[in-house]
């Protein structure tokens, strides 16, 4: 599926996912391919995503995002809150 998160200030992260864990209102919840349509406030915590393959950037390493040191697949970002909007396997965040 493809995710996309963004902040006011910058797009974060752009790619293919297999599965988002985020940081919902009433506890943690996640996404994988095939998802029925959602929309959804977070709150502030991480978004855990698995990619479908090892992270790579061509930039400098954006800040906001830490790589899990044991799987490059698992990326993590920080977040304030904000929206999560899934529908036909594209997933789309607004966050602060």
């Amino acid at each position: 599926m493809q995710l996309e998160i963004i902040t006011p200030e910058a797009q974060v992260f752009s790619g293919e996912a297999e599965a988002v864990q985020f940081p919902g209102l009433d506890g943690s919840f996640q996404v994988l391919n095939g998802h029925a349509p959602i929309i959804s406030a977070l709150s502030k915590g991480e978004v855990k995503v698995d990619l479908a393959s090892a992270f790579e950037s061509t930039e400098e390493v954006n800040t906001k995002i830490a790589i899990d040191a044991s799987n490059k697949k698992v990326i993590r970002i920080s977040i304030h809150g904000g929206v999560v909007e899934m529908l036909n396997d594209k997933v789309i965040v607004l966050a602060e």
